[in-house]
């Protein structure tokens, strides 16, 4: 499972008239759920080195030096993977879950092995989420606070405490390029990973390309992408296609030739730094938001994680999930809860 905690500013909200279609988006200082059902017996076997290392290259970024020791993991154990896979199936009968035929994932996985709790938002809004609603000592003590609970409620199962970070910003305000989208400073994303570091936290950096395009937003994280803890989540809600309309107006989409596309980026950069695998958030709460599901491609290098977006009453957010995420199967699954807005008459 993986939670987080997110948020997004209520006046999109509004605009989007989200409630009219059943559905929900991301609201002030959120937690979300991320539940890993994926992968069989049928599993096909990686057939790469049984070990793998983490890069060891000193990267500058900003103020902050990063230089990661050797890391050596041991080979994936095929059995109890695929036990643990079952065990997050949760008794499914629908033939559905676990998914089949997905790639067993190179050494070092986090996933099934964690469960992943993220705090979500950014540090220069208070209202996109808990990670910038109140002060980092502050939100690093409730995040710890939030570990301690799942590991009370769920003790056969570690807890991976992670800070999803957006450093791509949708706004109202075109910018210079005319894309409606605003870049995080480095220095932003350098003071997120100074805060994972001291909670023993990883990092996703999430995306939201408005009118830009994703081909264009991914390389220039890769600096940070190539470091072993930092993960990577893209936004279909802000994705807009045609690119006229702006971000909040309508829901955007992504076609799973973008979601192939940060796959395959990503599992190159793996291969290329010899990094453990990473983690692919896309989020989702319609239909629309992801097409041609059955085209996303797998791999060894990538965990992707459809993270079912949203807010509302647990009837609702059930509902939700039940169409979007557990009737359109990719490899593991979320559920993402909201501190205020879930709990909204």
């Amino acid at each position: 499972m993986v939670l987080f905690c997110g948020a997004r500013d209520i006046r999109k909200l509004n605009k989007m008239k989200i409630k009219k279609i059943a559905l929900f988006a991301f609201v002030i200082a959120s937690l979300a759920l991320f539940t890993n059902c994926s992968q069989n017996g049928n599993a096909k076997t990686d057939k790469s080195k049984p070990v793998a290392k983490t890069d060891t290259a000193k990267k500058k970024s900003g103020d902050t030096t990063v230089a990661a020791a050797p890391v050596t993991y041991p080979p994936i154990n095929h059995a109890q993977y695929d036990s643990l896979m079952k065990k997050l199936a949760h008794g499914d009968t629908t033939g559905k879950w676990p998914v089949k035929n997905a790639p067993y994932p190179l050494p070092g996985a986090i996933l099934p092995y964690k469960r992943v709790v993220a705090f979500y938002g950014n540090l220069y809004a208070k209202r996109m989420g808990i990670l910038g609603e109140i002060p980092p000592k502050e939100m690093l003590a409730k995040l710890k606070g939030e570990v301690k609970n799942w590991e009370k409620a769920d003790p056969t199962t570690p807890v991976q405490p992670a800070l999803h970070y957006i450093a791509v910003v949708a706004q109202g305000d075109p910018g210079k390029d005319g894309k409606f989208r605003y870049r995080m400073p480095f220095k932003q994303i350098d003071t997120v990973l100074s805060l994972a570091k001291k909670s023993g936290s990883i990092v996703f950096l999430d995306v939201q390309v408005a009118l830009s395009n994703i081909h264009a937003e991914l390389p220039l994280l890769e600096k940070y992408l190539a470091m072993p803890q930092v993960h990577f989540g893209m936004d279909p809600e802000f994705s807009m296609k045609d690119g006229v309309t702006h971000p909040g107006r309508k829901i955007g989409t992504y076609d799973a030739a973008d979601i192939n596309y940060v796959s395959d980026y990503l599992a190159k950069l793996v291969r290329k730094y010899n990094l453990p695998p990473k983690i692919l958030i896309v989020h989702r709460f319609t239909e629309k938001m992801v097409t041609n599901y059955k085209n996303i491609k797998l791999h060894p290098e990538v965990q992707l994680v459809m993270d079912m977006d949203g807010w509302g009453e647990p009837d609702l957010k059930e509902g939700t999930w039940r169409y979007f995420i557990h009737n359109q199967p990719v490899q593991f699954a979320g559920f993402k809860l909201f501190y205020k807005n879930d709990i909204k008459k």
